[in-house]
């Protein structure tokens, strides 16, 4: 089967999907190690997506969700090629927006039934004092559509108004966008990693995630943490936690409309109820260090390459039986389209 890997300079992106390209070359290596036919392209332009259109691969492989094109709108991976006919891995164009929005995906749960924190969303100046804010401190403060924690520190976290008002003029500044505030929950977090395969069954890999202590005697997984890999991802060896945990992944991606693979983030109260925080269809897929494929590992025992293979699951069945493989020029090259 001929199987192409989209990506695109990371550095453009707020959002970075797979990951580096040494993440794609990891992916490309292990598809190749399935004995299809693999190409991995760096595309930056439409007039590279039109190139991949032309040699018609039976599946695509989206490493981001989209190429950031200046001063137009960006080029979505799974609306263009929905539009072309090209069969492609992960969600439609219309659920991944859940991804790239926070409060687009709190607000569709939440009017599904499944509970997520408190929230609000904040301009600087737009509250004037405590007492206008819609619920109290302490608050937790991020970035509506940024990704890997960034714009997330232990300034996040926010006691007071002096704190409040410092943390929104921060991130709106950096992000040139609303704030999302939410409730702060005290307990745990957790990662799980939801793959469905085709008939329709899922393989679900629940696994907590422990933020390094900082200096404030906080455990927030932000920028840094996830930069420097001081992070630890454990096992939930309680039983009735790790029900709860994966009940709530799998009522959350079902809900979303999700396909094929996400991630679902969640934390608990100091009491142990459990919240949807977030979610990633377009999930890190760095050898070693990711927690989609790390949450696989330690969960549920399954290597790279078989993570791997169980997301292409889903668009290798959807793919044509009954089409003769296309055997096209530099099949096998890591890197078909450059700069």
């Amino acid at each position: 089967m001929n199987i192409e890997i989209i990506t695109t300079p990371n550095e453009a992106l707020k959002e970075s999907g797979f990951g580096s390209l040494t993440a794609c070359n990891s992916v490309f290596d292990a598809v190749r190690g399935m004995g299809h036919s693999v190409r991995l392209n760096i595309c930056q332009t439409k007039k590279d997506l039109d190139e991949v259109v032309k040699r018609k691969p039976d599946l695509v492989i989206p490493a981001v969700k989209y190429i950031p094109v200046s001063y137009k709108d960006d080029t979505w991976l799974s609306e263009y090629f929905t539009e072309h006919g090209i069969n492609f891995t992960g969600s439609s164009r219309n659920v991944l927006k859940y991804d790239s929005n926070k409060v687009l995906a709190k607000t569709h749960l939440s009017n599904k039934g499944i509970r997520t924190a408190n929230y609000f969303i904040a301009i600087p100046g737009q509250f004037k004092t405590e007492n206008d804010l819609p619920f109290p401190f302490p608050l937790f403060l991020k970035p509506l559509d940024a990704a890997n924690g960034n714009g997330i520190d232990d300034q996040s976290f926010v006691t007071s108004f002096t704190e409040y008002e410092s943390k929104l003029s921060s991130l709106y500044s950096a992000f040139n966008q609303p704030v999302l505030a939410e409730e702060y929950l005290e307990g745990r977090e957790y990662t799980v990693a939801v793959i469905k395969t085709p008939d329709e069954k899922l393989t679900v890999s629940a696994v907590e995630a422990i933020a390094p202590l900082s200096g404030n005697g906080l455990r927030i997984l932000g920028a840094q943490a996830k930069k420097d890999d001081s992070e630890e991802l454990v096992k939930i060896e309680d039983n009735e936690v790790s029900s709860r945990i994966t009940a709530l992944a799998i009522n959350a991606f079902n809900a979303l409309g999700a396909r094929d693979f996400g991630r679902i983030d969640i934390k608990t109260s100091k009491s142990g109820e459990c919240f949807f925080m977030e979610a990633n269809l377009v999930p890190g897929m760095t050898y070693g260090s990711s927690y989609f494929p790390e949450a696989c590992r330690i969960a549920n025992g399954l290597t790279y390459d078989k993570v791997v293979e169980l997301l292409l699951a889903g668009g290798i069945a959807r793919a044509s039986s009954t089409v003769p493989p296309n055997i096209f020029p530099g099949a096998g090259d890591k890197i078909a389209s450059t700069v």
